[in-house]
C-alpha cells in the first residue's frame, strides 16, 4: 500500500475543471495544483474542491510539472494536465494499485491518452497517434520530466506498465486554440533546440507532413477536424523551419552565448 500526491497544472482551465477534479480527488491523498497565472475562474473552482493553488510563472511544461513534484509529499506522483479527464477504469485501476503492495521505486506507469480535437476524438495530432501513453505515475526519488521545449517526457524509470482505460485528452478546442498553440510550440522549439534555418526544407517537411498526417493516416475522412489535424502538421512542420531561418542571426549569437557557458562550467568543475 502506498500513498499518491496528484499534481496538476492549470491555467485558466474552467472550462473542463470541474470534469478534471472528481477522478483526481477519488484516487489522491493529496493533491498539489501550480497555477500559472490564471484569470478565469480556475482558482475559485479549486477553492471549491477545497484545494488552494500555488502560483508559479510558466516557461516550460516539464519545468512546471517538476515545480508540482517537489511540492508534493508523497514520493509516488501522478501528473496530469488540466484538461485530461480520467474515466472510471483507469480510477478504479490506480485504487487498486494503491491498496496492493507498494511496487518497485523505478517502476512507472503510462496513462491511456485519448486525443480531442474541436470535441471529437482523432486518430492522429502532430507528432503523435491516438492513443498514446505518457509516463504519469512514478516514484519522484527515480524519475523526472526532462526538459524538452516541447513534448516533453519523464526519465529516470527503468520500466514502465500501461494503466487501461480511456483518458480524455480534450486538446484544441477551437480554432483560435490550435493557432495559439501552434505559434507557442514552434517559437519554443525554435528556441530552445537547434533547427535547421531553411525555407526549402521547410516546404519540403510541409509536403511531407501534409501526405503522411492528412492522407496517409486518413484524417480527410474527419472532415473539418481533419483538415484541421492536416493543417496543424502542415503549418507545424513548415513555421519550425521558417522560424529558424527568419531568426537564425538572433538565435545563432544565443546558441553561441549557450555554448559558451556550457564549456565555462565544465572548466570550473
Amino acid at each position: 500500500m502506498f500513498t499518491l500526491s496528484v499534481c496538476l497544472l492549470t491555467h485558466n482551465s474552467a472550462r473542463l475543471l470541474r470534469e478534471v477534479l472528481p477522478p483526481l480527488i477519488t484516487v489522491a491523498d493529496e493533491m498539489v495544483v501550480v497555477d500559472s497565472g490564471s484569470t478565469d475562474e480556475t482558482l475559485d473552482i479549486c477553492r471549491e474542491f477545497g484545494i488552494t493553488p500555488f502560483y508559479h510563472p510558466y516557461s516550460m511544461h516539464g519545468m512546471q510539472m517538476n515545480v508540482a513534484i517537489e511540492r508534493a509529499s508523497h514520493d509516488w506522483v501522478l501528473c496530469m494536465d488540466s484538461d485530461e479527464i480520467m474515466d472510471e477504469q483507469t480510477v478504479n485501476f490506480i485504487l487498486a494499485l494503491k491498496a496492493g503492495e507498494e511496487p518497485a521505486k523505478n517502476k512507472a506507469w503510462r496513462l491511456p491518452r485519448y486525443w480531442y480535437v474541436l470535441g471529437e476524438q482523432v486518430r492522429t495530432l502532430y507528432p503523435v497517434s491516438s492513443p498514446d501513453f505518457p509516463v504519469r505515475l512514478f516514484n519522484r526519488q527515480h524519475a523526472r520530466f526532462n526538459l524538452r521545449p516541447v513534448d516533453d517526457q519523464v526519465e529516470g524509470h527503468t520500466c514502465s506498465e500501461k494503466m487501461p482505460g480511456h483518458v480524455r485528452h480534450d486538446t484544441f478546442y477551437t480554432l483560435h486554440e490550435v493557432i495559439n498553440k501552434l505559434n507557442g510550440y514552434t517559437t519554443r522549439l525554435v528556441k530552445y533546440t537547434r533547427v535547421r534555418p531553411s525555407i526549402t526544407r521547410g516546404f519540403i517537411s510541409a509536403i511531407g507532413a501534409f501526405f503522411k498526417w492528412y492522407l496517409f493516416s486518413g484524417a480527410w475522412r474527419q472532415g473539418r477536424v481533419g483538415a484541421v489535424t492536416g493543417f496543424y502538421a502542415t503549418l507545424y512542420s513548415f513555421l519550425k523551419y521558417f522560424k529558424a531561418w527568419y531568426q537564425y542571426p538572433q538565435i545563432k549569437a544565443i546558441q553561441a552565448e549557450q555554448d559558451v557557458d556550457t564549456h565555462t562550467h565544465s572548466l570550473q568543475k
